[in-house]
């Protein structure tokens, strides 16, 4: 068989396998899309940031269920810009004092937010309030308080809330799911997850009042919520350690780096590196009784690479690539016209935060904590 053939048979028994199993309802989705709905959901992009200027809001013209219709920002001139840009009408951009108005703007049925982590609480409290359903970037909150705060806020107001994971909308996290669950290669032993790169000066995410923390907080949050939903069990125990350079101005009120574990009910444990002070890494791996699985690259905005090896098989799984940022969108979309939960409620940030809570206990107390 010629390479080119067998990536093509690789690529169609990888899709037949998805729409059997876990990425089916990716893939019924996508049918679906064929024919366009009667209405798109107007999203309203809260930080217009390199993140929700540069992909989220560049993303929304391509979505099926879902438009541009608002935007926050501190910088006016740079949001009249992207109005002109994107076709919304002035009188639908706000700042964050004047946010609340956006009640009365019936245009607007969702509100993301993209803002620094500290931030994330208010303006998902405030969007509730406003009578909006609420995306929120991960990580949820710095606080599991505050992740309890956004939950009870949209519960009391009725709207939805859906944290931006944008790797459980595309194919190949999907498989990795149906791979490791359906126990192809026996029962999951160890993961083992890197996420890092190498900062720049003067970032938010170094600065603890904004960011809540250092590097695992942005990069080893993806590590934590892979090894949730890979297993699909939640870990039992933690321990971490962390490393703070003094001679280094980028890391005056973070730590540079964090190495964790987390132990889970069925012996599984999870071994992860994060940080902002080497060059970038971006894989997990999942060892098994009888192989492994390995995506790498794993949480960049595309490119994922998924390699299975095991029961005297070791080949790479093939799927087109999607743009994330449309396919979480217009899934949220999707699930207020048809009043369904989400795939990733708040619920499921929360864990996450909650976790990463016991990991800086765990550096406190220099042992294994319970979670």
């Amino acid at each position: 068989m010629s390479n080119a053939t067998r990536r093509q048979f690789l690529r169609n028994s990888g899709i037949l396998a998805m729409a059997a199993a876990g990425a089916g309802p990716l893939l019924r989705t996508s049918r679906a899309q064929t024919t366009a709905p009667e209405k798109k959901l107007g999203f309203a992009i809260v930080g217009l940031g390199r993140f929700g200027a540069g992909k989220l809001l560049a993303a929304l013209p391509e979505c099926k269920y879902a438009r541009p219709a608002a935007l926050v920002s501190g910088s006016p001139d740079k949001a009249k810009d992207l109005a002109n840009k994107y076709g919304i009408p002035a009188k639908s951009i706000y700042n964050y004092e004047n946010f609340d108005a956006i009640k009365d703007n019936p245009d607007v049925d969702v509100v993301f937010v993209v803002l620094p982590n500290s931030m994330h609480c208010e303006f998902t409290v405030r969007a509730a309030k406003a009578g909006k359903h609420v995306m929120c970037e991960k990580p949820m909150a710095v606080t599991a308080a505050e992740c309890h705060q956004m939950i009870d806020a949209c519960k009391q107001a009725d709207r939805k809330l859906m944290i931006g994971y944008r790797l459980r909308y595309e194919p190949y996290n999907m498989r990795a799911i149906e791979l490791v669950q359906s126990k192809a290669n026996g029962a999951a032993r160890m993961i083992e997850s890197g996420n890092a790169f190498n900062i720049g000066p003067n970032e938010w995410r170094t600065d603890k009042k904004l960011a809540g923390g250092g590097p695992v907080m942005d990069l080893g949050v993806y590590s934590i919520n892979a090894s949730r939903y890979l297993l699909g069990e939640e870990p039992t125990h933690v321990t971490a350690q962390v490393w703070q350079p003094k001679d280094d101005p980028r890391f005056r009120t973070t730590e540079a780096q964090m190495a964790f574990s987390m132990r889970f009910p069925s012996g599984a444990i999870s071994n992860c590196t994060t940080s902002y002070c080497h060059q970038s890494i971006s894989h997990y791996r999942v060892l098994s009784e009888h192989g492994e699985l390995r995506m790498e690259p794993a949480f960049g905005y595309g490119g994922q690479k998924l390699r299975v090896r095991g029961r005297g098989k070791n080949e790479e799984i093939d799927f087109p690539q999607v743009n994330h940022f449309v396919a979480e969108m217009d899934h949220f979309a999707q699930c207020i016209l048809n009043n369904t939960d989400p795939r990733t409620p708040g619920e499921d940030g929360l864990r996450d935060v909650h976790i990463m809570e016991k990991l800086y206990q765990a550096v406190e107390q220099q042992k294994w904590v319970a979670v």
